[in-house]
């Protein structure tokens, strides 16, 4: 029995290390988007997000999503993305486009995006 749970905790790890490295390794493209909410839209771009993002989350090309609320400023929002290829996240935000959402979060923001786009250098 002691065995059996120390070659279960074994694979755990190596299962949790394969899964975070495997992320990275295929991780074409990185891309950060800087979101400002206006201060009375903060509650509305929250939702908003909570409703589109899982499409995003499914647009072919996509590997992950996750978003992150600035400690010092509750208004200021960074999405974490991963994708293929920079094309993809292209045709995915001219997609947001044509569909209206752009424009709708263009009436919460305080100020235009900053969106950036990062290859991976090495695991160091």
């Amino acid at each position: 029995m002691k065995n059996i749970l120390k070659i279960t905790f074994q694979l755990i790890i190596v299962t949790m290390f394969i899964g975070c490295t495997n992320q990275t390794d295929k991780a074409g493209v990185m891309v950060l988007v800087d979101l400002q909410s206006k201060p009375d839209e903060v509650s509305n771009m929250k939702s908003f997000l909570a409703e589109v993002l899982p499409d995003t989350r499914s647009y072919t090309g996509c590997q992950s999503l996750e978003v992150f609320t600035n400690k010092d400023d509750d208004a200021n929002l960074v999405l974490v993305e991963f994708w293929d290829t920079k094309a993809h996240y292209e045709e995915y935000l001219n997609w947001r486009g044509e569909t209206g959402a752009l424009d709708k979060l263009g009436e919460m923001i305080a100020k235009e995006p900053t969106i950036r786009y990062f290859n991976k250098t090495s695991s160091y």
